[in-house]
C-alpha cells in the first residue's frame, strides 16, 4: 500500500495526519506502528486519520491512535489543532469554526488569525468513576475546594498524591516543585498502567509558577514522555483552578512550547489556544 501523509506537530507533539475523506482507509497496528516509527517510518507520537462526518451538524470525524501501539484513544488536544490546520489547507472546508467528532466527545475548533487554533475541549470531568479509577479502599485527602487528592501506591514503600480527570481521556494530575527534576521517567511508567486505571492513565507534573503560570510534563498512555500533551494541559489547569492555585486563564509551558488555557469553572468547557504548523508531506509505502 502507497500511502500520501502530511507531519504535522503542534508545540512538539507531533503527528502523521491521513485523508480518509474520499475513501474509507484501514489500518492494523503494525501499519500505524511503522508509521509512527523515528527510525523506519515517518516518525510521529500519533496518527491521526480524518473522514467525513456522519451526524448533522458535524463537519469531520477523526479517529487517534498511539504511534507506539498501534492503540485507538479518545482525544488529542494538540492532535485537535493539528486537524484544524490540515482540513483548511487541504481545502477540504474554508470554515474558521469546525465542528468534529473524536471517539466520544464533539469539538469546536476554531482557527485564529494569528495561526493558532482554539479547541473547546468540552467539560473536565472529575468523577473518579468516570475515569475510570478505582476508589475501592482508598482514603481521599480532602481539600476546601472540595477537590479530593488521591494516594497511590507505587510499590517499595512510595506512596504519591494525585487529583484523576477524565478530558475525554484519562488523567491523573500532580503538582511538583520543580518539573526538570520531578521522576517523570520512573513514576509516569508505574502511574501510566497502575491497576486503579482500567484503561491506563496519563501522568501528569504540574510545577505553579503564577497564578496564570504553570510548567508541565505529561507521561502520556502508550506514547511515553511528550514534548506536550494538550489534553494534559487542560486537565493540569483544571486541577490548579480546583484547588486554588490559578486564575481563570493559564499560560502552560512545556518543553515543546506555550499553551493557553481558559477554565471558567465547573460545568463550563476548557478552551484550549495553541500552534498547529505542517513539518512536511509525503509519501510512503506500507
Amino acid at each position: 500500500m502507497r500511502l500520501r501523509f502530511t507531519k504535522m506537530q503542534g508545540a512538539g507533539n507531533d503527528f502523521v495526519v491521513l485523508d480518509a475523506t474520499r475513501a474509507p482507509l484501514t489500518l492494523d497496528a503494525a501499519q500505524l506502528r511503522c508509521l509512527a516509527d523515528r527510525r523506519f517510518g515517518v516518525g510521529a507520537d500519533q496518527i491521526l486519520i480524518v473522514e467525513p462526518g456522519t451526524t448533522p451538524g458535524v463537519d469531520f470525524r477523526y479517529r487517534i491512535f498511539n504511534g507506539a501501539s498501534g492503540d485507538e484513544v479518545e482525544q488529542c488536544g494538540n492532535g485537535a489543532r493539528c486537524f484544524v490546520r490540515f482540513v483548511r489547507a487541504r481545502g477540504l472546508t474554508d470554515k474558521k469554526t469546525i465542528v468534529v467528532e473524536t471517539m466520544n466527545r464533539r469539538l469546536e475548533l476554531r482557527a485564529q488569525d494569528d495561526g493558532r487554533v482554539t479547541v473547546d475541549m468540552g467539560a473536565p470531568d472529575f468523577e473518579p468513576l468516570h475515569v475510570p479509577f478505582d476508589t475501592t479502599w482508598l482514603a481521599p485527602r480532602s481539600v476546601e475546594s472540595g477537590l479530593p487528592l488521591w494516594p497511590i501506591e507505587l510499590g517499595e514503600g512510595r506512596t504519591v498524591t494525585v487529583a484523576v480527570v477524565s478530558m475525554g481521556n484519562p488523567h491523573a494530575v500532580q503538582v511538583v516543585a520543580d518539573v526538570d527534576v520531578a521522576p517523570v521517567a520512573t513514576q509516569g511508567p508505574l502511574l501510566e498502567r497502575h491497576a486503579r486505571f482500567a484503561r491506563g492513565v496519563n501522568a501528569g507534573f504540574m510545577q505553579v509558577v503564577a497564578r496564570g503560570a504553570i510548567r508541565l510534563r505529561v507521561f502520556e498512555r502508550g506514547a511515553g514522555e511528550t514534548l506536550a500533551c494538550g489534553t494534559g494541559a487542560c486537565a493540569a489547569v483544571s486541577v490548579g483552578i480546583r484547588l486554588g492555585l490559578l486564575d481563570a486563564r493559564v499560560d502552560v509551558e512545556t518543553r515543546g512550547g506555550r499553551l493557553t488555557i481558559e477554565w471558567a469553572g465547573e460545568g463550563a468547557p476548557v478552551l484550549m489556544t495553541g500552534p498547529a504548523e505542517t513539518v512536511f508531506e509525503g509519501e510512503i509505502e506500507l
